[in-house]
């Protein structure tokens, strides 16, 4: 009986075996199992879901300001610092404006979602929201002639609760604002 490996043959065999061990190494693990995914970007968290929301009703998309968000940053900062992250008063500003507070770290997409969730309540025929029920946010986000977006989070933190978070507060401003009285949004 011949030996599997002969010394005539090692070198052909070690030099299929580095091939083997190199196509291993460099091809994609396609192997079935999940591959990692990107992180998406701070804009991308805020601008996908509203673009979602609008393409649903056949509006365009938004497009990321950096001037809003810087905007948007300041007044968060300055809520966070001044006011413990409650509701910045926005009445007299150029923009249109959504925010959102939660008792916890709030997401981008989950702040961004429960405006959209007031939709349920918006009656495009009647240009009305139900009775009882808010609906301004949900217009402002689907606003056929907002074009840019920006916005910012900022977490206050409870100096009773050892400096854990305890609210967080979510601002997007939008250019030009949306929820001009006796125009549709879409």
């Amino acid at each position: 009986m011949a030996p599997l490996l002969s010394h005539s043959h090692c070198p052909f065999h070690l030099f299929l075996c580095f091939i083997l061990l190199a196509i291993t190494c460099i091809s994609p693990a396609t192997s079935g199992r999940p591959q990692p995914q990107a992180i998406a970007s701070i804009s991308d968290q805020y601008l996908l879901p509203h673009n979602q929301a609008r393409a649903t009703v056949g509006v365009g998309p938004l497009s990321w300001s950096k001037n809003l968000t810087n905007l948007a940053s300041q007044i968060t900062s300055s809520q966070q610092q001044k006011a413990g992250c409650a509701f910045a008063n926005l009445n007299s500003s150029p923009y249109g404006a959504n925010q959102a507070w939660a008792s916890y770290p709030m997401s981008p997409a989950e702040a961004v979602g429960s405006w959209v969730n007031q939709g349920k309540y918006y009656n495009h025929t009647s240009n009305t929201c139900a009775q009882g029920q808010p609906c301004g946010t949900y217009t402002q986000v689907v606003w056929r002639s907002s074009v840019e977006l920006g916005c910012a989070q900022a977490t206050c933190v409870s100096r009773a609760g050892g400096g854990t978070a305890a609210a967080t507060l979510t601002l997007c401003l939008y250019n030009p604002h949306g929820n001009v009285l006796g125009q549709i949004p879409y």
